[in-house]
């Protein structure tokens, strides 16, 4: 497929790019939905007996809390560096989603690696730990929403007998990605920010930590 530029503002995509995005987003969403409706192989009866009502319900959760946290978190990396003069693209990793989306149904839990904005073009350290926090903030400006949300904006319903409320799974998903990324080793974006300013990363860390596991 021809890779055509396309530009909205100041901010340059492409027909690929947003292609992979999509891709990205909706297999997220599906295996998300495989995690918060205990669908496995280890429980076959959860296969048997759910209602494809449950399911959809459950896929739009995921589709619009946890898919949206890693779809924006993306999407910072690629505008904060397209305004340090950077190339920026999106591109899914369709080997790890498809190993992600295995281990949602054989084991009921996953490790996600969508993909990641490859980025080309000289910046300094700053610069590059500038663009890697932008995406951890993303979420923890996404969970705050959420927050504010299940505050004041009560939205929780009832499928198959279960519970579900939008807002705190927005506010915990995003919450807990923002954290998990400031991992400060291998290519996590808390290395980049650890080597750029460590100051930055123990306010962050900390941030995390405090809103996650104390509020």
């Amino acid at each position: 497929m021809t890779n055509q530029i396309i530009k909205i503002g100041r901010i340059r995509t492409s027909n690929v790019e947003l292609i992979h995005i999509t891709r990205a987003w909706i297999a997220i969403a599906v295996i998300f939905t495989f995690l918060y409706g205990n669908i496995t192989l280890f429980n076959l009866g959860s296969f048997k007996g759910i209602s494809w009502v449950y399911f959809a319900t459950l896929f739009g959760v995921s589709l619009f809390t946890v898919g949206i946290g890693f779809l924006l978190h993306e999407l910072a990396h690629k505008f904060v560096a397209q305004h340090y003069g950077c190339e920026a693209e999106f591109r899914v990793d369709n080997k790890m989603l498809l190993f992600a989306l295995a281990l949602a149904v054989a084991l009921g839990s996953t490790f996600i690696a969508p993909g990641a904005v490859m980025i080309a073009g000289m910046i300094t350290r700053r610069e590059n730990g500038i663009i890697s926090a932008a995406g951890p903030l993303t979420n923890y400006v996404l969970a705050l929403v959420y927050l504010a949300g299940l505050f004041f904006l009560p939205f929780t319903i009832m499928v198959s007998g279960q519970m579900i409320n939008l807002w705190a799974i927005g506010f915990s998903v995003n919450m807990f990605l923002g954290l998990f990324n400031m991992i400060p080793f291998l290519m996590f974006d808390g290395k980049k920010i650890f080597d750029w300013n460590k100051a930055v990363w123990t306010a962050m860390v900390a941030f995390g930590v405090v809103f996650l596991f104390f509020l």
